[in-house]
């Protein structure tokens, strides 16, 4: 992390825009000027993006979404429930009008058969219909992949052809996966203005090229959000926060004031950075809110699922370390260190001042308690109660939390326990120690 001391400044000052750039204020939309053509400077520290100017004219797809290598155009779908026509077929995919040769341009992969034949759509193999691509992860599924009427499939380097044509790659899961993606981005380039004239962004904001804003959408003062981010409505970024480029933040995500995203970082529905910590002192009989000045700071390639909550440190920030993957409704309180790439399953409770290594595991509903340190590559197993520090490499389980080995025969002994009281009922009873004989 770089100093705050020893960031670079900003390249042009608070309150206005870059050479040939426009600014959005509230709910009106300037008109843009060609942006400059000079690259923008790099940043010294991956929390700290280049200042860009707003750029209001929309991006090379026409809309908010990150736009595709190509962008085939939108066929018209079907009447919706309202009489409109839009872009979704009976079943509610998205429907465009691409050939497998420029999917398998999209991931890479190696065409076998006609790749001129047109796609509509992009499902599941159990779903897939004519004219849709879907993919087969293996040889498993060759009888579905038979039986099935769709197009064209992505599949693994070794499958065997059967006539339709086939997109060949090393990962057919991550394949699909992106083509899904960049389909859905044809439909949100055509969902209407990258900054939406009701989203609200002051005029202090910079936004870098190809951000999308959606309505009522909000953006503060001497906020500073990187190339290619999209900010979905209702969405909230706080004063002075920094984002890096490609971050996404889901309707209505929070972001308090000063919260820093790195790059390619998503925050899904919901979700709070940024809060006070619950902290309190009693004073004269009564809690006293304890002021949390600190921040929140968030690594490149973090995700963070809906209504979780991460709060902001007490002076300094709560960190969340990048490749970290936060699933549902996990509460990460002040203070807390959390290391790069783990895993936090859902309802996972972290309290204050906890540290975690990097590649730590906690499985659902595991809580940890204050100013605990939680060694790499540790596994925390699910509604563990975790009382003390758990070492590096270490496999907890229970509560209070032990080594899984040890916590195993402590459940089998348990399971064992309704035989172990009739036992001993029977053997005081043969002795004579028995309560109804005492009567």
């Amino acid at each position: 992390m770089t100093p705050a001391s020893s960031r670079t400044p900003r390249p042009f000052a608070r309150g206005r825009t870059a050479p040939g750039s426009a600014r959005t204020t509230g709910t009106a939309l300037a008109s843009a000027s060609p942006p400059p053509t000079s690259p923008a400077p790099a940043p010294t520290s991956r929390f700290s993006p280049p200042c860009r100017g707003v750029e209001n004219s929309p991006g090379p797809a026409g809309g908010w979404g990150c736009p595709p290598p190509a962008a085939p155009a939108i066929l018209p779908g079907p009447r919706n429930r309202r009489g409109a026509r839009g872009a979704r077929d009976p079943q509610g995919a998205d429907t465009v009008n691409v050939t497998v040769r420029e999917l398998a341009d999209w991931v890479h992969g190696e065409v076998l058969g006609n790749g001129d034949v047109a796609i509509a759509a992009a499902r599941p193999l159990s779903e897939a219909g004519p004219g849709d691509l879907t993919f087969v992860d293996g040889d498993r599924h060759l009888a579905a992949w038979h039986d099935c009427p769709a197009a064209a499939a992505v599949v693994p380097p070794t499958f065997p052809v059967n006539g339709r044509p086939l997109i060949r790659v090393a990962d057919p899961l991550a394949a699909f996966a992106a083509i899904v993606g960049q389909l859905r981005g044809l439909r949100a380039a055509a969902a209407g203005p990258a900054i939406d004239p009701l989203a609200s962004i002051h005029p202090t904001a910079a936004l870098g090229p190809d951000t999308t804003v959606g309505p009522f959408a909000v953006v503060g003062a001497g906020a500073v959000v990187g190339a290619r981010c999209r900010l979905y409505p209702g969405a909230v970024v706080g004063r002075d926060c920094r984002l890096g480029d490609d971050v996404t933040l889901h309707p209505h995500a929070v972001l308090y004031d000063d919260c820093v995203l790195g790059d390619r970082v998503t925050v899904h529905a919901n979700a709070v950075l940024g809060a006070d910590g619950f902290g309190y002192r009693t004073h004269d009989g009564k809690h006293v809110k304890v002021p949390h000045l600190g921040r929140v700071e968030i690594g490149d390639d973090v995700e963070i699922g809906s209504g979780t909550t991460i709060d902001r440190g007490t002076f300094g920030p709560t960190r969340v370390g990048s490749g970290t993957k936060v699933d549902n409704q996990v509460m990460i309180a002040h203070n807390c260190q959390i290391g790069r790439h783990n895993l936090l399953v859902s309802q996972v409770g972290i309290a204050g001042s906890c540290t975690t290594g990097d590649y730590v595991v906690m499985a659902g509903q595991a809580g940890i308690a204050d100013h605990k340190t939680i060694g790499p590559r540790a596994m925390i197993g699910p509604q563990a109660g975790v009382m003390a520090d758990v070492p590096a490499d270490a496999r907890v389980l229970g509560t209070p939390a032990k080594p899984d080995k040890e916590m195993w025969r402590v459940f089998v002994a348990i399971e064992k326990l309704p035989d172990l009281l009739r036992d001993v009922k029977k053997i005081k009873k043969e002795l004579g120690l028995d309560e109804s004989h005492h009567a």
